[in-house]
């Protein structure tokens, strides 16, 4: 089972009840609660939660380990083939778009970039900026560098570190061909109404800050050049610990920004033919537990 929906929509509550019913943990997909450093700025799990529900991929890392999409759906195939042999149902929850298309689909077997090469490329992108990375992209691969989005520095990057340390293209590694899985896939994913859900995003972050944001990006601030802190929520607090922002306009555009992110989500989700969608004030967990036992009926 996946539970899907856009950032603070509601998934968290839900999902613990879902597991419970079930007797089953919980193998989280949000690519950045997997780091034990970020806790109040991905909403991390609380002590509570945790108790009440078993979780895999929560605080499992450091910021300074290096993750992918390709590790992690290594990691869950591998938790899953566990799994199965003592349980009927697995439930993967979060809204990590590329981490459940991982588990569900499965990605390309591009190979792991090595220490060395990530280390060159972080440098160069520091002293020569993004703009002179993307005409060498465009030199050695010019069909992934007519596709790829070259105002984030994170694709740039990653596709020219493969370029460099195989020798060949990134697009060569690219098949995008489906994975067969040993198992049924339930995609749901939820949502509410848009305004709604901005509310919940805005008094989320109002949450945050009062819960410590601030503080927990002041003691990550000497890492903040770390991939993991690449994220929304940090760079904005770092944007005002830098002195660009004053701390009300940084908290505005995290709201923003977090509201861009959870309509990205949305588009993204929206173009899944095999999600099932619940609209979260009209559907009930009664509704979706129903919804779940009576799945292989259909």
């Amino acid at each position: 089972m996946v539970i899907t929906g856009p950032t603070a929509v509601g998934k968290t509550e839900l999902c613990l009840d879902i597991a419970q019913h079930f007797g089953i943990p919980i193998i989280n997909a949000d690519s950045r609660q997997i780091y034990r450093e970020l806790k109040i700025g991905t909403a991390a799990p609380t002590e509570e939660q945790l108790r009440r529900v078993r979780h895999f991929f929560v605080g499992s890392l450091s910021i300074d380990d290096y993750y992918s999409a390709s590790n992690y759906e290594e990691d869950v195939m591998a938790l899953l083939s566990e799994h199965f042999k003592s349980n009927d149902y697995a439930l993967l929850s979060g809204g990590s778009m590329m981490y459940i298309d991982a588990v569900c689909n499965g990605i390309d077997d591009i190979p792991t970039v090595d220490e060395g090469t990530r280390e060159l490329l972080k440098r160069r992108l520091k002293e020569e900026g993004l703009e002179a990375l993307c005409e060498e992209l465009k030199r050695l691969d010019p069909e992934h560098y007519e596709i790829v989005d070259r105002h984030n520095p994170r694709r740039v990057v990653h596709a020219l570190e493969i370029c460099l340390m195989t020798g060949k293209t990134y697009t060569s590694f690219r098949k995008n061909e489906r994975k067969q899985r040993p198992f049924r896939i339930i995609k749901t994913a939820l949502n509410r109404p848009r305004e709604e859900l901005y509310d919940r995003i805005n008094r989320r972050v109002d949450q945050m800050m009062g819960d410590g944001l601030l503080e927990e990006a002041k003691s990550l601030y000497s890492k903040r050049e770390l991939n993991a802190l690449n994220t929304v929520g940090y760079k904005e607090m770092f944007a005002y610990l830098d002195g660009v922002w004053p701390l009300e306009e940084a908290v505005e555009r995290l709201k923003g920004n977090t509201r861009r992110y959870a309509r990205k989500q949305l588009t993204w989700y929206k173009k899944d033919p095999d999600i099932t969608w619940f609209d979260i004030n009209k559907n009930t967990t009664e509704d979706l537990l129903s919804y779940l036992n009576n799945y292989d009926k259909q």
